[in-house]
């Protein structure tokens, strides 16, 4: 099986029959973006001839008065819909069996997902089943699965402004008995729609606003360094760097400042259209196992590893770009040797992440260390190692556990 994050480095160069290489890349149908833009959820569903609605969603996003927002639209457009939020943090391969049997028995033609990374994602698990029962088994979706068609179509509403799950074809779910997060790689999954509203995103706390926010860090500077990295991805990735480190702490310190909302709600899509295309790194491979082992949210994990992970990629052909990412993170560069490039861009990394309250250790955040040898292995395994920069081993990925703890 080709591995999800090796599959974007396959993705973006596709080798063909001639030896030769090209570029891929793979977006939404239609996106909008802007405060109130939710509204269009009416027009799309009329112009694509839509029934009724399967709204996938979390507990928390309806007592919290989220949802509410999404049923106005619908309602009002005499649209009928059938709510779903058996919705873990973290999903897990039930909430998508689940999924696809209340989706069979609602009658729905299509799937709106609001929320985190957790909901869209439960969403895609959910749609892609449905259009190819023959991948019934979830854990048969793990790396990359050869489904034939695409996803129920869907239309997703990101509450967080870091996933990006609203433009990837990327998903992730928890295996429970193996203490594993599967991500899973398909072409086919990625919503229809995509609709950016960052009034959606004014409830979300500090602390979740800097987590996901520093979970949009990572995935710029990660899919900007990784092999398979190209000139339109990093165009993409250099404008997120540049937009997340000019609005992440504002929005941070006031939730209601419309300004940064919406630069992050963007800068955050803007990373998932790259990093959806060429991959990812090991931040993403040694979090993933966090989230497994101790439900640890995914945006404090990568947010905490990322400069970790920085200083030891800075021993490959990556290290050239270091100076690019600290330009980007507002550093004067000029006159800086590369050394001198890629202490800054660490520097900068950990300066933002500290002024917004990252926690700096893994055992802050309940990691136990007798468990680091198994969380390296897993970290090994995970998909996503293939799209680092350096070579890796189970070895060095200990040793950055370690250094982390």
């Amino acid at each position: 099986m080709l591995h999800a994050c090796n599959f974007p480095i396959f993705a973006a160069k596709l080798i063909l029959l001639t030896k030769k290489y090209m570029n891929r890349i793979i977006l939404n149908e239609t996106s909008y973006f802007g405060a109130g833009c939710r509204s269009v959820i009416a027009v799309e569903a009329a112009r694509r001839g839509f029934k009724k609605a399967f709204f996938v969603t979390d507990k928390d996003l309806i007592k919290f008065g989220v949802a509410a927002e999404i049923t106005k639209v619908l309602e009002s457009a005499n649209i009928p819909y059938e709510l779903y939020s058996d919705v873990k943090a973290n999903p897990t391969i039930a909430n998508v069996q689940n999924g696809v049997a209340a989706f069979k028995e609602s009658g729905a033609d299509f799937i709106i997902a609001l929320g985190g990374g957790s909901s869209i994602d439960t969403a895609k698990g959910i749609g892609i089943v449905v259009n190819n029962p023959e991948f019934a088994d979830i854990k048969s979706l793990e790396g990359v699965a050869d489904t034939k068609n695409k996803a129920v179509p869907t239309f997703a509403l990101p509450t967080t402004a870091g996933t990006a799950a609203e433009v990837t074809i990327n998903y992730v779910i928890i295996d429970e008995d193996a203490k594993k997060k599967m991500v899973c790689v398909d072409p086919n999954d990625i919503p229809s729609v995509a609709i950016v509203d960052p009034e959606l995103m004014y409830s979300m706390p500090k602390g979740l606003t800097a987590a996901t926010g520093m979970d949009a860090l990572t995935h710029a500077i990660e899919s900007y360094i990784t092999p398979g990295a190209w000139a339109m991805s990093d165009m993409f990735e250099i404008k997120a760097i540049e937009m997340i480190a000019q609005n992440l702490k504002a929005a941070v310190d006031n939730g209601k400042d419309t300004v940064a909302r919406e630069a992050m709600s963007q800068a955050q899509y803007i990373a998932g259209m790259g990093f959806s295309n060429v991959g990812l790194g090991i931040v993403h491979s040694m979090a993933h196992p966090l989230g497994a082992f101790y439900d640890t949210p995914h945006g404090v994990a990568n947010a905490l590893l990322l400069p970790y992970v920085m200083e030891y990629n800075a021993e490959s052909p990556a290290a050239s770009k270091y100076k690019d990412i600290a330009k980007a993170m507002g550093v004067n560069v000029e006159g800086m040797t590369c050394e001198e490039g890629v202490k800054a861009a660490i520097d900068a990394v950990k300066a933002l992440s500290i002024s917004i309250n990252i926690p700096q250790k893994l055992n802050e955040i309940g990691v136990k260390e007798e468990d680091i040898p198994a969380l390296a292995v897993a970290a090994f395994n995970d998909v996503c190692t293939g799209g680092n920069p350096r070579t890796t081993s189970i070895e060095d990925i200990e040793k950055i556990y370690r250094k982390a703890f």
